[in-house]
């Protein structure tokens, strides 16, 4: 099994993306399109919580899941 590393708040949602891509459908499950905005190279996954009204701890721990 390949390790990957944990993903964390302060993490842009472009390297997440990059580290695990299938984390596009837990971003999409809380109606995210990181891999369409273009934020997701500035936003860090605390910022893209915010804005969408996501428990940042709850989608930590879907993310690190994978």
């Amino acid at each position: 099994k390949e390790v990957y590393p944990m993903i964390t708040k302060d993490m842009r949602i472009v390297d997440v993306l990059q580290v695990k891509p299938q984390a596009a459908q837990v971003f999409g499950s809380y109606g995210m399109g990181c891999i369409h905005c273009l934020l997701a190279h500035q936003e860090t996954v605390e910022e893209a919580a915010a804005v969408h009204g996501v428990d940042v701890n709850e989608m930590l721990a879907q993310l690190n899941a994978l």
